[in-house]
């Protein structure tokens, strides 16, 4: 997130390419607040981003995208407080971006179905590499696809 997927979305936005309202929720078993998360993003896009590209006012309108929630993967720790952040935009395109290990990818899908965070507007992303061989990216991709069809 601090090296590459946080300066991508502030780049997404210096392109005009969020529509608004649009909220960015990070998440992770980390207990940080969503002031801690803002300055931990704005810390990484000045460390991160090529010389120049760093514009102040656009760093402070990206922050205020910004928001956090403390959730664990494996446990029903946090979920709840992730469906109350998205209930406030249950209209908008969720996508749920996870850049964590594969071995997850399948938990991480089954919470969120379980917590009932897919809508209609819901896709996930998942990050490469998807398993360690073919039987693995093959069960993974089944994980993955109870829950969230292809199309």
């Amino acid at each position: 997130a601090e090296r590459k997927l946080l300066p991508a979305l502030y780049h997404r936005q210096m392109e005009g390419q969020f529509s608004e309202p649009t909220r960015i929720i990070g998440a992770s078993r980390a207990s940080l607040s969503h002031e801690e998360y803002r300055n931990f993003a704005a810390d990484a896009l000045k460390e991160h981003l090529k010389s120049g590209e760093f514009n102040e006012a656009e760093v402070e309108k990206f922050a205020a995208r910004l928001f956090y929630v403390s959730v664990d993967a494996k446990s029903e720790q946090g979920w709840d407080d992730l469906k109350k952040l998205l209930d406030e935009g249950k209209e908008r395109t969720r996508a749920f971006y996870l850049a964590v290990g594969p071995a997850i990818f399948g938990d991480i899908s089954e919470k969120i179905r379980d917590h009932k965070l897919i809508t209609r507007n819901t896709r996930i992303v998942v990050e490469k590499p998807i398993g360690r061989d073919l039987a693995s990216a093959t069960e993974l991709n089944d994980t993955i696809g109870k829950v969230f069809r292809e199309e």
